[in-house]
């Protein structure tokens, strides 16, 4: 018995034992909701109708989605505040990530500081931005017009303000997080390269270039892939400042999905917007990971 025992068999086994509950609470709170909701979409599922029980369709609520012009526009409105929420951010978090990563008396508590719009719950920071974007009170309409009231802008009640208030406020909010990552990428340079290169006469800009930012990327790619995955995701913003409106011009596909499932009761089709969102954030996933990272990991074994 004894000449069968295998230590090797017997420390996986082990380890499996300690994954087992890690895997259990992955299941039960992760991928069953996730299946759950994909079921869901291939049926049709009303709950103001009660009596109607759940009747199997196939994609039909797929092939309604997507002919769906308040889906479209939605989805159009999500991918259009995703881009431009990312592209900011990951530019203000490059520029907050190198100023607080510098060595200047009160360094920590600028490092707090910077943190604080990121640390606010959503909620709270999308009413802040509700009074600033107000018409009638609003801190902007006030900074640029006075106490001239006859002036004052309805920020959120135009399309196109209504949209850019959005964008401010999260990018305001989440630009520091996104400096944090990076910030982390920073801390793991050698000075002893700064100092070879400032030793062969490279300025600020060919460190910058030559050597900050090709040991930043794999910090910026994780960046990117959180923000990126966020973005997809947004809600608070929108409940909280505009509901969708004026128009749909905020409408997200989040609040899309919200409106159907929780206004309208109809979970079958809410059901295929959210897989919808899902797969659409699996797929930027993947291919930022094997695109993107894997040019990285080539660059880095040269």
């Amino acid at each position: 018995m004894l000449s069968k025992f295998n230590p090797k068999t017997s420390e996986a086994f082990l380890g499996y034992v300690f994954l087992a509950p890690a895997l259990l609470v992955i299941c039960l709170f992760a991928l069953y909701p996730v299946a759950d909701t994909i079921w869901m979409s291939f049926h049709r599922i009303i709950l103001t109708l009660p009596g109607l029980g759940e009747k199997f369709i196939g994609i039909a609520n797929y092939k309604a989605l997507f002919k769906d012009p308040a889906f479209i526009n939605s989805y159009g409105v999500t991918l259009l505040f995703v881009f431009i929420t990312t592209a900011f951010e990951l530019l203000f978090g490059l520029i907050i990530a190198l100023i607080i990563n510098q060595h200047f008396p009160g360094r920590g508590a600028v490092r707090a500081a910077v943190l604080i719009p990121w640390a606010l719950p959503t909620v709270v920071a999308s009413q802040m931005w509700r009074f600033i974007f107000n018409d009638q009170y609003g801190f902007l309409n006030f900074l640029l017009y006075g106490s001239n009231s006859a002036l004052y802008e309805a920020w959120l009640a135009e399309p196109a303000t209504a949209l850019t208030a959005i964008l401010i406020a999260d990018i305001w909010k989440t630009s520091s997080f996104a400096g944090l990552l990076i910030l982390a990428g920073l801390q793991i340079i050698p000075e002893d390269l700064y100092e070879a290169a400032r030793v062969d006469g490279a300025g600020r800009w060919q460190q910058f270039r030559y050597i900050t930012l090709p040991m930043i990327k794999p910090a910026i790619l994780v960046a990117l892939l959180f923000r990126t995955m966020d973005a997809f995701r947004v809600f608070d913003l929108v409940f909280v400042m505009t509901q969708g409106g004026p128009a749909d011009a905020t409408s997200v596909v989040q609040f899309y999905g919200y409106k159907k499932i929780f206004a309208e009761g109809d979970m079958g089709y809410g059901s295929a917007v959210s897989t919808v969102i899902f797969l659409t954030i699996l797929l930027v996933s993947l291919f930022y990971v094997r695109t993107v990272g894997m040019r990285l990991l080539k660059k880095e074994g040269a």
